[in-house]
């Protein structure tokens, strides 16, 4: 990016921005047309498949980081990839239009979600460095644990293939006139994936590029500009299916994202490095208690909401995802100083 004059970087990211909504529309429509065929909740649908497409952008991206030495970066994407989806997007998602709840399927996929982040936090205490403190020299995620988080996912997929099986969803959700083949769409779901990660992963390096210019801390860049970037998918994702009247696909996608951060995102670049995933110290200062509070907020506003997310609740969880941007970065500068 550092040699592309300003005028072609304004028509990429045209270009890239245009191809971000189009595919959004695709995907969310496909999704739609897919949970009626199947009879499964979009919900369901949401935070299975389309997870698994949307956080391909955090895989790829922490696992070059970890692979390049760059740990805080590989770990701060996901973490801060959870506070971005669940604080940002869904905030974002909650003033276009309310977005309605299966409460089952919430429930159920929710408490995996708030499950996943204290597991998260829980294995990179559980392996501090001999003769290290937590909170000046930090701690590590293994290899090993990598791969039983990579085990946990295919278990989390299968369970959740268990669980559309079941029968849980309405009546409103089925659509026996649907007539449009089920390899169409499924192509047509992929078409639209491919779109909106490729595009994503286009605007991605220049973002980093540019906090790599400002001398943020790489543990920062990742849990915030980077996670945004790679956050995108999500974000349009969650704006076109509150537009289109799909809430409740939007919601099922950030919480299956939030559980592939952890088990498949965290899961991938720990696995890929002997050492495993070394935390630095600012996680249990700021990223890990935010990343914990936004994901209970979550809950609560979730039981209070019962059939569906509403203005004053997405207001909340802005709110946090501002805070810990604003004290991230103001923390960096006076860690420069």
């Amino acid at each position: 990016m550092q040699g592309v004059p300003l005028v072609a970087l304004i028509l990429i990211i045209a270009v890239m921005i245009y191809l971000l909504a189009k595919g959004a529309d695709i995907l969310v429509d496909e999704a739609v047309t897919l949970s009626a065929q199947w009879g499964v909740p979009k919900m369901l649908i949401g935070a299975t498949i389309v997870s698994l497409g949307t956080t391909l952008p955090e895989t790829s991206v922490s696992v070059v980081a970890a692979l390049s030495g760059t740990p805080g970066l590989a770990l701060g994407n996901a973490v801060g990839s959870i506070i971005t989806d669940t604080g940002l997007i869904l905030g974002i998602a909650t003033f276009i239009a309310p977005l309605k709840l299966n409460p089952q399927v919430v429930n159920r996929h929710g408490w995996i979600q708030l499950g996943a982040g204290v597991l998260l936090v829980l294995s990179s205490i559980l392996f501090i460095p001999k003769g290290g403190a937590l909170f000046t020299q930090g701690g590590r995620i293994p290899q090993f644990v990598g791969i039983a988080f990579l085990l946990l996912l295919v278990g989390y997929i299968l369970l959740s293939i268990r669980w559309a099986r079941s029968g849980i969803l309405s009546a409103e959700d089925r659509d026996p006139e649907q007539r449009k083949s089920a390899l169409l769409t499924g192509s047509l779901l992929l078409l639209g994936v491919f779109m909106v990660v490729g595009s994503s992963e286009v605007l991605i390096p220049a973002v980093r590029e540019t906090a790599a210019r400002l001398h943020i801390p790489e543990s920062v860049i990742g849990a915030t500009l980077v996670a945004f970037g790679t956050s995108l998918p999500e974000l349009v994702t969650a704006i076109t299916s509150a537009r289109k009247g799909h809430g409740d696909l939007a919601v099922g996608n950030i919480i299956g994202a939030d559980i592939l951060n952890v088990l498949f995102v965290t899961g991938a670049a720990a696995s890929v490095t002997t050492g495993g995933l070394l935390v630095q110290p600012n996680f249990y200062t700021l990223y890990f208690p935010i990343m914990l509070t936004v994901l209970i907020v979550f809950r609560i506003g979730i039981f209070i909401s019962k059939e569906s997310m509403k203005r004053p609740f997405g207001m909340i969880l802005l709110a946090l995802y501002i805070v810990v941007t604003v004290v991230s970065y103001v923390g960096a500068s006076s860690a420069a100083m």
